[in-house]
C-alpha cells in the first residue's frame, strides 16, 4: 500500500479550498492587548518540546526528545509514540500523522495509533534528507511542504525547503538558508512563508505552482533580544489566524510575535517558555493559542505547554475527517 493512497490528499483539497474561501471573507482579527491576557501553563514534560498539533477529536500532541505525547485540554497527558527525534507534526483526513524526525532523516507517516508506516519522504532527487524539521499541508493542492535545515547555519547556508506532491514524490523548492525552520502557506495560497532561524527573519516566496516558487524576499525582520546574542533571537514554528496574521514562536525571546499579512509587527505575547518553539490554534472554538518550548532553555530543560485564550479565530488546516 503506497503512502499516497493512505494520505488521501487529493480528496482533502476540495475541503481546504472551501474553508480558505470562507475565511478570506472574515475581517482582520482584533488582537487583545498583550498586557491583558494571561499565558497559562497546561502541562510539563521532562524535556524541551515542540510540534504541537490537534486531531479530529480535539486531542493534542507535542514532541519531546524521542517521544510524542498526547494530551487533552485539561492537561492530562500520556506517551503516544516513540520515534527517535520527533518535531513538526500534522494530521491528515484519514487520521494518520506526518512527523518530521531528524533521527530517521525523514518525514515519518504514522497511523492513528502511532505505529510507523512507510515514510512520507526520505530522499529528494536521489539524495537522502538531512534532518526534516517542520511542515505544513498544502491546503489548495493536496501535498505538503517541509523544511530540512540539517546542520545549516549562518556560515553554512545549506538549509532547504521541499514539497511532497500527492503522488508522494519529493521536490526541492528552495535552498541556501541559514537554518530553515517553521513554514506556512499564506491564507490565499499564493505565498510560502519560511522562518530562517539564524538570520532572525521570516522569508516569503511567491508560489507559482505546487512546489514551485519565485524569487525570495524578506517578509519580516524580527525583534532582537537586548543582549545582542543571535542565539536568543530565532524564529521557530509558525501558524496563522483566520485573518491571515502570522504567529511566530520566537526561540530565546520567550515570546510569540504576531505579524500582519504584510509583515508588520502587531503584537508580542508572553510565550511562557524561554526557548519558545512552536505554536498552534486549538480548543473548542479554535481561538486558543498553544505554545511549546523549554522552560529555561533547550538542553537539560523541562518542556512546557502553555495556552493563551486569545479569542481570535485560528486558521483551520486540519482536513475534514474522511474527506
Amino acid at each position: 500500500m503506497t503512502y499516497s493512497t493512505n494520505w488521501s490528499f487529493g480528496c482533502c483539497a476540495v475541503f481546504f479550498v472551501a474553508a480558505v474561501t470562507e475565511l478570506r471573507d472574515t475581517q482582520a482579527a482584533d488582537l487583545p492587548d498583550p498586557a491583558k491576557v494571561e499565558t497559562v501553563k497546561l502541562l510539563e514534560v521532562p524535556n524541551y518540546c515542540e510540534g504541537v498539533v490537534f486531531d479530529h477529536e480535539g486531542k493534542g500532541y507535542i514532541s519531546w526528545k524521542d517521544t510524542i505525547t498526547q494530551f487533552t485540554l485539561d492537561g492530562k497527558h500520556k506517551p503516544w509514540a516513540r520515534t527517535g527525534a520527533p518535531n513538526g507534526h500534522k494530521i491528515l483526513a484519514d487520521g494518520t500523522h506526518l512527523v518530521c524526525d531528524a533521527s530517521h532523516h525523514a518525514v515519518l507517516h504514522l497511523d492513528a495509533a502511532g505505529k510507523m508506516l512507510e515514510p512520507a519522504s526520505k530522499e529528494c532527487d536521489g539524495k537522502p534528507l538531512r534532518g526534516p524539521n517542520d511542515l505544513t499541508l498544502d491546503s489548495h493542492n493536496g501535498g505538503f511542504y517541509f523544511t530540512d535545515p540539517g546542520d545549516s547555519g549562518r556560515d553554512n547556508l545549506i538549509g532547504t525547503v521541499h514539497y511532497v506532491d500527492p503522488k508522494g514524490k519529493t521536490h526541492l523548492v528552495a535552498g541556501g538558508l541559514a537554518y530553515s525552520n517553521g513554514i506556512v502557506v499564506s491564507l490565499d495560497g499564493k505565498r510560502l512563508l519560511v522562518a530562517e532561524s539564524q538570520k532572525n527573519r521570516v522569508l516569503e516566496y511567491p508560489i507559482i505552482s505546487p512546489g514551485k516558487v519565485g524569487p525570495m524576499k524578506v517578509f519580516a525582520d524580527l525583534p532582537k533580544n537586548d543582549n545582542g546574542r543571535w542565539e536568543d533571537n530565532q524564529p521557530d514554528g509558525m501558524c496563522l489566524d483566520a485573518a491571515g496574521n502570522l504567529y511566530v514562536a520566537h526561540y530565546g525571546m520567550k515570546q510569540v510575535q504576531v505579524l500582519s499579512p504584510e509583515g508588520k509587527l502587531l503584537a508580542r505575547y508572553n510565550g511562557g517558555n524561554r526557548t519558545t518553539s512552536n505554536v498552534a490554534f486549538g480548543g473548542p472554538n479554535m481561538d486558543q493559542l498553544f505554545i511549546t518550548g523549554g522552560l529555561v532553555g533547550e538542553e537539560g530543560s523541562a518542556g512546557g505547554l502553555f495556552r493563551i485564550d486569545l479569542k481570535v479565530k485560528g486558521l483551520v488546516i486540519l482536513p475534514a475527517k474522511g474527506k
